[in-house]
């Protein structure tokens, strides 16, 4: 199914898909307050987190964390987790897959009823509306938004020179390519979240895969 068109509600908000390559997609979610999504895994693909405005509670088999914006995490596959907004407005997040599929979703709990249930379907879809976030590739429309309090950038470095000057708060996504230490050695993959320190020591010590690009996730001054 194509959900490139779409919002998808849900009990606890609503999320849509706004990027999508042959390796990877990413989607936005709004997660009201007090209101938490299933306890869930995907047992396929891994997934990414980076909160762009608010508080967000994750919890899982055993233990939580609490994530604000600008912060990130990573879920491999079949870790079961729950997302709950903390903050007053919500939480405004973008989830990356590793690869784009999602029925790839076992439900173990759900307030809401739909444990055991499938991905929603064409009855919670509606349009998109105009102020919807599309990442475009880079140097095409959407390549840059300022969305959520967050300046979001596609681009494709040009050597890993360019990437020694990030903060730790900058945060990245490899959309294509990576990192790698030589040809049979990947150290960063599409689909990483990373910040901007800990790619600065990367890029010094080792080689960018041909075509990579990047996106730039920073909070807006």
């Amino acid at each position: 199914m194509d959900y490139e068109d779409v919002i998808v509600k849900k009990p606890w908000g609503h999320e849509y898909l706004c990027y999508r390559n042959e390796m990877l997609a990413i989607w936005f979610l709004h997660i009201k307050k007090d209101q938490r999504t299933s306890l869930h895994c995907h047992p396929n693909k891994h997934t990414g987190f980076v909160v762009l405005q608010g508080v967000a509670e994750l919890s899982f088999l055993r233990g939580t964390m609490r994530l604000k914006g600008l912060e990130k995490v990573h879920i491999f596959r079949s870790r079961f987790h729950s997302t709950r907004a903390l903050s007053d407005d919500g939480a405004f997040i973008l989830e990356i897959e590793t690869p784009e599929d999602k029925h790839d979703l076992v439900r173990l709990e759900d307030a809401y009823g739909r444990q055991g249930k499938s991905y929603e379907g064409k009855e919670s879809q509606s349009p998109k509306c105009d102020d919807c976030l599309w990442i475009g590739e880079p140097g095409e429309e959407g390549s840059y938004s300022v969305f959520k309090g967050c300046s979001i950038r596609h681009f494709r470095p040009e050597s890993t020179e360019g990437m020694l000057n990030f903060l730790e708060q900058d945060f990245f996504v490899v959309m294509r390519g990576g990192i790698q230490a030589h040809v049979d050695a990947q150290i960063l993959w599409p689909g990483d979240v990373i910040d901007g320190v800990s790619l600065r020591r990367l890029a010094k010590g080792f080689e960018l895969i041909p075509d990579t690009t990047l996106l730039h996730i920073k909070g807006e001054l």
